[in-house]
Formats: C-alpha cells, sequence, structure tokens
C-alpha cells in the first residue's frame, strides 16, 4: 500500500477528495498542526475542518503501523521461502491488523507445538490421507504409521487430529467467516460469582444480564468488566447456546470448509475432530478476539465522550475580568479562601472555621464580608466538594446582611483542583503559598476564565467521563490533549497575560517555547507587536508561522494583531481597509461597510477566497470569542441533601457531566442526579449531545431518590417524565459521571473469572 491508496482510503472515511487528504498529510508531516491547517490553509487541503484532520491525523498513524507491519510480515513469509503470488495479493489486500495477523498465523515463527510433534513422528500423511478421503475409516488407515513413538492407534488418532486443528485455527479464511459469524450471533453474558452479592450490589444490574455482543452500549460494556475486574462478576462471549443440534452451527461451518458431510466412514471422526477444535481452541481465541474487539469499541465511545465534555467544560462560559473570591469548602480543616483581582492575581488569602469543631460562623461572616469591601469582589466562586452547600448557606446569609450592590455567588466544579495544587506549575506559580490554599485560587481564576486555568490540569484529571480509568490511557491522552489544543486555539491567547501553562497549548508552541516567552516577556515587557515573537530565543520562523495567529495583543501597535488575521494575510487585510477608503480601527466592526465588498475582488495567487471570507469576517467581529455568555444556576433553598429531595420536585441545576446514557446535573445536594437519554426530550433523543453540553443551565424534575445508593432520577420532559426502566437503571450503576464516584484503577492482579476470564486477563497485561 502506498502514500496514494493510505490517502484514498482516508478520503472515503472523511468524505473528502483524495488530492485533499494528500494535501493535509504534506502539512501534517512537514510539522503543521491541526489547528493551523483547518485555520490557515483552507486553500491548501480545499476547506477540511479541525474535525476531519483529527480523523485523518488518527487513521494516518493507524494505515502506516498497518503497512509497517504488512512490509515486516513480507520480509518474514520470504525469508521462510512461502511467499507465493497468491499469498501476496492476500496481505496486499488486507485492510485491519487483525485480518493481516490471520494470514500470517500459520508462517508465524511459534514454540513447538503437538502438531509439529505429530509431523516429526511421521504423522502428517495420515492427517493427509484422512482429510482426502473419507471413505476409509481413519482407525483402519491409522495402523500403517505405528512406530515406537507411536505405540498404538488412538497416539496415532490423536497426533493426525492435532494437525488437523492446527490447519483449522491457521485457517484466515475460515477465521474470518467464523468471526463475522460470531460478530452477529454472539451475546456478552454476565454473571454474579457466588458469594459477592452484597459486597458487589453496585453492579447488582448486571448479576444475570444478557444482549447482543453487536449492540451491547459502550457504558454498559465497561460497567460489565469493571465487575469481572473486581472479582464480582464472571463475563464471557456466548455464541449458539440455545441451539438444540447435536452439532452447532459454528461447528457447520467448519465442517463445511473441509467438506465434511455425514455419511463416509471417516466423517464421524472429523466431526469430532471439529467439536473438539471448536471447544478447545477456537471458541477460546475468536472469543478473545470480540472481547478485545468490545473492549476498544466500549473505550472509543468513553473517550469519545470524555472529549466531547472536556470541550463543553474549556469552552463554558467565563464570568469575565472581576475581582473574584475563592471558596475551597471544608469541614474539620476550614473553609481556605483566595481573593484574585480581573487579571487573576492574588489578593489576599484566609481560612476560615464556621463547622465544627470550631463553628465560628459569626466570625467566619464578619471576615468574608471585610474582605469583600477590602477587595470590591464582585463573584464569589464556591467548590462543590464536600461542604459545598452548607458553605454556601454561610455565604448567602451574611449576603443577605450586606448592601447592594451585593456579589454573585457560584458553585464551581473543582475537579482537578487538588492534583493542580501540588503540581509543580503551582508550586512555580506560588512557592510560599500553602499547598491547601492553591486550591482556593484555582477555584476563584476557573470562574474568570475555565480555559485557561483548567488548561493547568492534566486532562484526565478534570473528572468529566465514563470509566476514563478503564481505558486505554495513551489514546485517552491523545484524545484529550487535541481537544485542548483544539480549544484554547479556537478563543485565542492573549500573548501579554497568558501563562505559560496556556502558552503550551498555542499551535506550535510547546513547555519550553512557552516558557521562553514568559521569561522574555518578564525581562523586557510587554510585546507590542506579533513581530516582537521572533526575538524570543529559540523561535523561529516556522514555530512563528504556526503560533501567531492564535496570539492576539489587545490596543498595541498594529491592531490587527488583536484579530485572528495570520501576519502572513496583513497585506490582504490592508487591500480591504484601502478599498473601504478607512482607518483600519474605524473599519473594524463596521458590518455594513464590509458587507458591501466582493471577497473574489482581493483574491490574489497566494491567498483565496476562503482566507479573504475569513479576514472580512475577523474585521466585521474582531477578536470575537466563541464561548457564550455568563449564565448561573439557581439552587432551590432548603435543598441541600440527598435527603431532602421528594418524586415531583421541580428543580435547577448545571450539567455537570453528559454520557452516551444521559446527561449528569448539580442540582445542589452533593450527588449529581441523572437525566436518562429517554427523559432528555419529549422526543425520541439518540445522542445526549443533541439537547445538552457540560455547562448547561437546566430545568429538571425529580423522578426518583435512592438515599441507599445515592441514585437519583430526574427528567427535563415537559409531561413529567416516566419511570425510567432498567436500561436506565443500569446505565447509571458505576457509571464514573456522577460525583465522588469510586472509579478506581483496574487491579490487574485480581483473578479472572474461568478459562475466557484468565485469557483476557492476560491480554490486558500485556496491553
Amino acid at each position: 500500500m502506498t502514500a496514494k491508496p493510505i490517502a484514498a482510503i482516508i478520503a472515503s472515511e472523511i468524505k473528502a477528495t483524495t488530492a485533499q487528504v494528500a494535501s493535509a498529510v504534506d502539512l501534517l508531516d512537514a510539522g503543521a498542526t491541526v489547528p493551523f491547517i483547518a485555520r490557515y490553509r483552507k486553500e491548501v487541503t480545499g476547506g477540511l475542518d479541525d474535525t476531519q484532520l483529527r480523523v485523518l491525523s488518527e487513521r494516518l498513524t493507524y494505515l502506516r503501523e498497518l503497512e509497517a507491519r504488512r512490509n515486516s510480515i513480507i520480509e518474514s513469509i520470504r525469508g521462510q521461502d512461502k511467499l507465493t503470488d497468491e499469498l501476496a495479493r492476500k496481505i496486499a489486500g488486507a485492510v485491519t491488523k487483525a485480518e493481516l495477523e490471520d494470514i500470517y498465523l500459520p508462517y508465524k515463527p511459534k514454540r513447538r507445538t503437538k502438531a509439529e510433534i505429530a509431523r516429526e513422528r511421521g504423522l502428517g500423511p495420515l492427517a493427509e490421507a484422512i482429510l482426502a478421503d473419507r471413505s476409509v475409516a481413519p482407525s483402519d488407515r491409522a495402523g500403517a504409521f505405528l512406530t515406537a513413538d507411536v505405540t498404538d492407534i488412538k497416539a496415532a488418532l490423536d497426533g493426525a487430529r492435532d494437525i488437523i486443528a492446527e490447519g483449522m485455527t491457521e485457517n484466515a479464511d475460515l477465521l474470518g467467516r467464523l468471526r463475522n459469524y460470531m460478530k452477529d450471533a454472539a451475546f456478552l453474558r454476565a454473571r454474579v460469582v457466588d458469594g459477592k452479592q452484597e459486597a458487589g450490589a453496585k453492579f447488582s444490574d448486571y448479576f444475570d444480564h444478557s444482549e447482543r455482543w453487536a449492540t451491547a452500549p459502550g457504558h454498559r460494556a465497561l460497567a460489565m468488566l469493571r465487575g469481572w475486574n473486581e472479582e464480582v462478576l464472571s463475563v464471557d462471549i456466548v455464541v449458539d447456546q440455545d441451539d438444540t443440534a447435536p452439532m452447532k452451527p459454528v461447528e457447520r461451518m467448519i465442517a463445511a470448509a473441509y467438506n465434511a458431510g455425514t455419511q463416509l466412514p471417516g466423517d464421524k471422526w472429523l466431526a469430532d475432530v471439529i467439536g473438539w477444535t471448536w471447544r478447545v481452541k477456537l471458541s477460546m481465541s475468536l472469543s478473545l478476539d470480540l472481547m478485545r474487539e468490545l473492549r476498544e469499541r466500549a473505550e472509543e465511545e468513553a473517550i469519545r465522550v470524555f472529549a466531547r465534555n472536556l470541550k463543553d467544560l474549556l469552552l463554558a462560559a467565563p464570568a469575565g475580568s472581576r475581582a473574584t473570591m475563592g471558596l475551597d469548602p471544608g469541614i474539620r480543616t476550614g473553609v481556605k479562601v483566595a481573593i484574585v483581582d480581573g487579571t487573576g492575581k492574588l489578593l489576599d488569602t484566609t481560612t476560615v472555621y464556621p463547622f465544627p469543631p470550631k463553628n465560628d460562623i459569626r466570625g467566619t461572616q464578619a471576615e468574608l464580608a471585610s474582605l469583600i469591601r477590602k477587595h470590591k469582589v464582585e463573584l464569589i466562586a464556591i467548590g462543590n466538594g464536600t461542604g459545598s452547600r452548607e458553605t454556601e448557606k454561610l455565604v448567602a446569609d451574611m449576603l443577605a446582611q450586606l448592601p447592594a450592590p451585593k456579589p454573585t455567588k457560584v458553585i464551581v466544579s473543582e475537579a482537578g483542583a487538588s492534583v493542580y495544587s501540588a503540581s509543580e506549575t503551582a508550586a512555580a506559580e506560588f512557592p510560599t503559598l500553602d499547598v491547601s490554599l492553591r486550591g482556593a485560587v484555582s477555584i476563584a481564576r476557573r470562574l474568570q476564565d475555565p480555559l485557561a486555568e483548567l488548561v493547568k490540569i492534566e486532562p484526565k484529571s478534570i473528572g468529566v467521563g465514563q470509566y476514563q480509568h478503564d481505558v486505554d490511557q495513551s489514546k485517552l491522552s491523545r484524545s484529550l490533549d487535541a481537544v485542548v489544543e483544539d480549544a484554547v486555539n479556537a478563543v485565542g491567547v492573549d500573548l501579554n497575560t497568558a501563562s505559560a501553562s496556556l502558552l503550551a497549548r498555542v499551535s506550535g508552541l510547546g513547555k519550553s517555547s512557552a516558557e521562553a516567552i514568559v521569561a522574555h516577556r518578564d525581562a523586557t515587557g510587554p510585546f507590542s507587536s506579533r513581530q516582537q515573537l521572533l526575538k524570543v530565543s529559540r523561535l523561529g520562523a516556522r514555530t512563528f508561522e504556526q503560533c501567531a495567529g492564535f496570539l492576539r495583543i489587545p490596543n498595541g501597535a498594529e491592531p490587527l494583531d488583536a484579530s485572528s488575521v495570520h501576519p502572513e494575510a496583513y497585506g490582504i487585510a490592508k487591500k480591504i481597509v484601502a478599498a473601504c477608503g478607512r482607518d483600519v480601527r474605524s473599519l473594524m466592526g463596521d458590518s455594513a461597510a464590509l458587507k458591501k465588498l466582493d471577497p473574489r475582488a482581493f483574491v490574489d495567487e497566494r491567498f483565496g477566497l476562503p482566507t479573504v471570507k475569513d479576514i472580512l469576517a475577523e474585521l466585521e467581529k474582531p477578536g470575537r470569542d466563541p464561548r457564550p455568555s455568563f449564565k448561573t444556576a439557581t439552587f432551590t433553598e432548603g435543598v441541600d441533601d440527598i435527603k431532602d429531595l421528594k418524586v415531583g420536585m421541580q428543580l435547577e441545576g448545571t450539567v455537570t457531566n453528559v454520557a452516551a446514557f444521559g446527561a449528569f446535573v448539580d442540582i445542589g445536594v452533593h450527588q449529581d442526579g441523572l437525566v436518562h437519554v429517554s427523559q432528555l426530550a419529549d422526543r425520541f433523543v439518540k445522542d445526549p449531545h443533541e439537547v445538552v453540553k457540560a455547562g448547561d443551565v437546566v430545568q429538571v424534575r425529580v423522578t426518583e431518590v435512592d438515599v441507599a445508593r445515592k441514585r437519583i432520577g430526574l427528567t427535563m420532559r415537559k409531561d413529567g417524565g416516566a419511570e425510567r426502566g432498567r436500561e436506565a437503571r443500569g446505565s447509571a450503576s458505576n457509571s464514573g459521571g456522577t460525583r465522588n464516584a469510586a472509579e478506581r484503577q483496574p487491579r490487574s492482579e485480581a483473578p479472572a473469572q474461568g478459562a475466557l476470564g484468565a485469557a483476557l486477563m492476560a491480554a490486558m497485561k500485556q496491553k
């Protein structure tokens, strides 16, 4: 497979032309980033967007790995002098790694097998004779093959069986047909392990569960696999379990491949060999293949959900440049307080103790009120962890005593705040500040600008995923890093105020170049133009090309530096300005004047119509922020705990997480409620993201309260919602989406359940 076929394959998958893909591949290979290509190389790629380019990049990696493996296999088989034209065509035609490995199986160097020993003992001709002519009973043939090593008829026939069975397990065409049949007909079955009913109550929806492998949703598959990993469930792939025929369909498929009927003397023996081969070898290996594929499919879904939620969280509405008080609630250890100014600069910190054992409510309220007056605080961000509702009530009572204008209080997700507090980034930012107080600073800043603050935290530590600890961590990291990169570059970054953590996510920049920019800024003062970036140590023309368009300088010497217009296209922008006979500053934002222009008049040999239209759009709304306007939910007074909830209550809340099976909503009781996908709207909803995203403020009605299991059922349907069925409850079970859910890392040392479990555990260890 050459570069052209790879481009053609990807083109068909992303609905583009081969030329578009080939151009994008050239840019990626030259070091260009996806955000840069999507924004500034539309003419080159024919307008491929960032979503298409991300898929292109992933598939390019896979197909190149496939090609490398194909070449390695060809060389291996050629070295054995076994490469025929037909085999070479089969290898060239394989389109997946699994298919390629099936073809290679007979030629793959392996340990000495029973079949190989049987051949060494001269039993190969016996196996060939049985397969070639079933008119003679195999036992009658076997007598001619007795030797010192093969002492009786049974030993001879066992050796022939081992040889024939190995051939069946290495028959690529047969394996393909059996695997496809199983994908269509197999069931995923979970059972509770005896004695684990009470300890594994959270998996009760799967104590006796069976569903089609092909349609099992990823979240349920991961729930079952986690239950298996925690030794609560046994999980198996079963096929033809309800077929009562003496020979199962899978065995009939094998028999058909070897023309094994039922009339001749040798057919009965061969049928027994087929049944033995299926039970002992093929069933195990193919079930393991399906289990791996199921896990990969489920992981892809989980990663996709996490990525979409992270994107929504990163692009959530910023409260803006207003003095903010951050409160990190704590009961015994006190409430940590930090005040930052409109730019996020730390102004003051303290710790107050309104809860037991000190119970200093009045002193706490007095101190908070004093800090609000002193620093003219406009926003109060309260972390949503333990003690958040108690802290919110304390703040509400305090605010009631203050004269207008009063600060606005907001419950803020503190997911990842503790990770940030103990990080190198936080230590470098606040070397003398106590770790516990750094979290309060993060909570305050993430209300002002979620994107700028959350980029300091490893994406995996921002809890908006389902089963995030159960999936391939390298794939998860790549996906989440791409989301962060796309979000940062979609918004743009203020070159003179951005932290090194934020700058490091800009197209073309990394940790070292971001730190170099900050060091240069600290040493020489704010940048007055984008061109000054070229004076930064180790930042060359290539890096400048990649990053410049995403960096902003408000009120700089060059007005266009505050926009997303790339410096390479300033000439076009100035032609547009000249055509209007206006100063660039006065033209920016004048939609009426800009709409009168014909974009085609400014196209030249380098910049085509897409770039010109982008420039006109940017001049019309310079430096526009794609994020929504700031809005907060109002929690119902007196509803502070799950025990306060009653079925039928109408509440307002904030969407914290969107999973494949529904959305989790913070209604202010320390435990997020689940709006199952069937309860999101008065219509059929296939994907919850069609209706809600993380950060949305929504109206919900309580439909179910299970205090013991900490489950809250909610509906957004106007009819009040129906009782959620088993599907909804099963989806919520141990979903990893509820706040403070116990998402434990899989224990690779856990004993497996049954033979398939043992094989899967071994595969997971290798992974």
